[in-house]
């Protein structure tokens, strides 16, 4: 017997999936987090933006439709990166009873599969929707215990972002579209973990083909203004 339309745009109750929405301000990576709304027994949690995918979407299509409901984001990067299945990463006390708030079988196994994006502060400003209680941007290096086993997801979404970093030019997509030497050299240092020497890194960068110097310096500044420079291609693999 065929599904019914009803059955058809109903959520599966084992397959989810889990947005890693990384922005950058010129100073710290930061990744979106939702405050999920307080169910009265237990003190809100931070979650990832995530929820399960309906029996008539792909999965691209689910993620997509996640950020938009509970974030208002569209139209971003987003690279599916990995699948997380342990069938315990529900068991939480804490997270089974949020659950029985929005879903009907709050102990189904759910296996989820994450996503990773890109996005420049200056142009997206996130807000609440659906059952997110408030959206904020939190530093990587400051990241509470989250709800799930969301941390973990956060954790392996930011060894993707380091691999694919460089060889790949994804870290323009968390630059403003016009930027400075500074602001690349900080953004290289936060994903890679590491100190950059200043003159090695600028003298590099001149034999780059991928940033075009523009006549133009900064605006608005406390400090001698620095010349800015943009992506040159907007390719990604």
């Amino acid at each position: 017997m065929a599904k019914s339309i009803t059955s058809l745009n109903a959520p599966n109750p084992n397959v989810s999936v889990d947005c890693v929405v990384f922005g950058f301000d010129n100073e710290k990576l930061k990744v979106l987090l939702i405050e999920q709304r307080n169910t009265g027994q237990f003190e809100a949690q931070l979650a990832l933006p995530g929820d399960l995918v309906l029996e008539r979407e792909n999965l691209d299509e689910a993620a997509t439709r996640v950020l938009k409901q509970l974030t208002h984001l569209e139209g971003i990067y987003l690279k599916q990166f990995k699948t997380f299945g342990d069938p315990n990463r529900v068991n939480n006390v804490k997270d089974k009873e949020w659950l029985r708030t929005f879903r009907e079988d709050p102990a189904a196994r759910v296996i989820t599969v994450a996503y990773y994006s890109l996005v420049k502060l200056e142009d997206y400003l996130p807000e609440a929707a659906s059952f997110a209680g408030k959206v904020i941007w939190q530093p990587v290096d400051e990241i509470p215990a989250l709800a799930f086993d969301h941390n973990i997801i956060v954790n392996e979404a930011l060894k993707r972002l380091r691999e694919e970093f460089e060889f790949k030019n994804i870290g323009y997509e968390l630059l403003p579209k016009k930027f400075t030497l500074s602001m690349l050299q900080t953004l290289h240092e936060i994903v890679l973990g590491v100190k950059l020497d200043k003159r090695n890194f600028r003298k590099k960068l001149k034999n780059s083909t991928t940033i075009i110097a523009l006549e133009e310096k900064q605006t608005g500044v406390d400090h001698k203004p620095a010349q800015l420079f943009v992506y040159q291609s907007k390719t990604l693999l």
